[in-house]
């Protein structure tokens, strides 16, 4: 039952990550990319000190000049900047399916930096999920307008994040991980305000679509911790592709897009190679513990 539950709740929690994506689309229709990024940081390092206070989790000023936890922040100053630039000018389909070459950019990285061991059915799966995203963007097609490089760029940079999360201290609760790196992206948010020929938008749909994406962004990864912490991550994990579905559907319901047949296409061998690599990588780590 707790299985069942847990996989309600990471799906759940895709479908709210979702939502994130759009309004953050729907702001940055309105408002400039930095103000974007400033009141994202804002909103989120609010309510993730809230629930710091809640679980009487310490947030330690001397954590934060820690070399791993600042090099942690800048690659998720780069993923943020990346993402949010990306939703600002390619359609919510294309993000999507970019999004889920994570999961493979970051077994790459582990087995370049890390050496962690990566055998040649999985290489093959990367091989396959990277040719996909290179279907998605086409970057010498007619269609390609550039912009797809910075969701590119902000994968690359979340897929960092997540391999130097691995080496931060056991001592620093990962919950005040998250509070320093929501809080990082606020002094670049601002800096590109200042530099920005744009000015300030403070149009109620700006709010309402970043309270919007506060509540949600915030939800989602109350819900993703929680289905982590009540069943095996074998049985949950999987259920994080849905994010392309949710994010697809509303990229088609909001913003009437109509993802051609290349695209729907990579996003096919995108979600492939991704789930292939994650049983096969499972299925190592069974045969390791027999």
């Amino acid at each position: 039952m707790d299985t069942l539950r847990a996989i309600l709740l990471m799906v759940l929690a895709m479908a709210l990550l979702a939502c994130s994506d759009a309004f953050l689309k729907l702001a940055s229709q309105h408002a400039p990319v930095g103000q974007v990024m400033a009141m994202l940081s804002l909103g989120g390092t609010a309510l993730f000190v809230v629930l710091a206070r809640l679980r009487r989790v310490k947030l330690r000023l001397a954590e934060v000049f820690e070399r791993i936890v600042i090099l942690r922040n800048a690659f998720e100053i780069i993923g943020a900047a990346g993402m949010i630039v990306g939703l600002s000018k390619i359609p919510l389909s294309l993000m999507a399916a970019i999004m889920q070459t994570a999961p493979l950019v970051v077994t790459v990285g582990a087995a370049i930096f890390l050496r962690e061991p990566v055998g040649w059915r999985r290489w093959t799966a990367i091989g396959v999920g990277l040719a996909g995203m290179l279907m998605v963007i086409r970057p010498f097609g007619a269609e390609f307008t550039g912009w797809e490089i910075f969701p590119v760029i902000g994968v690359t940079g979340l897929a960092a994040r997540d391999l130097v999360t691995r080496m931060v201290p056991q001592r620093i609760h990962s919950l005040a991980v998250s509070t320093y790196g929501f809080a990082a992206i606020f002094p670049v948010g601002l800096a590109l305000m200042l530099i920005s020929p744009a000015p300030f938008a403070a149009s109620p749909p700006v709010f309402l679509y970043m309270a919007g994406a506060i509540a949600v962004t915030t939800a989602g990864y109350l819900s993703v911790t929680t289905a982590m912490r009540m069943a095996t991550v074998s049985a949950v994990a999987p259920f994080r592709y849905t994010r392309l579905i949710f994010t697809t559907g509303l990229g088609m319901a909001i913003f009437a897009e109509r993802p051609d047949g290349w695209t729907l296409a990579g996003s096919a061998l995108i979600l492939s190679a991704g789930l292939y690599s994650y049983l096969r990588e499972r299925r190592l780590s069974r045969a390791a513990m027999l």
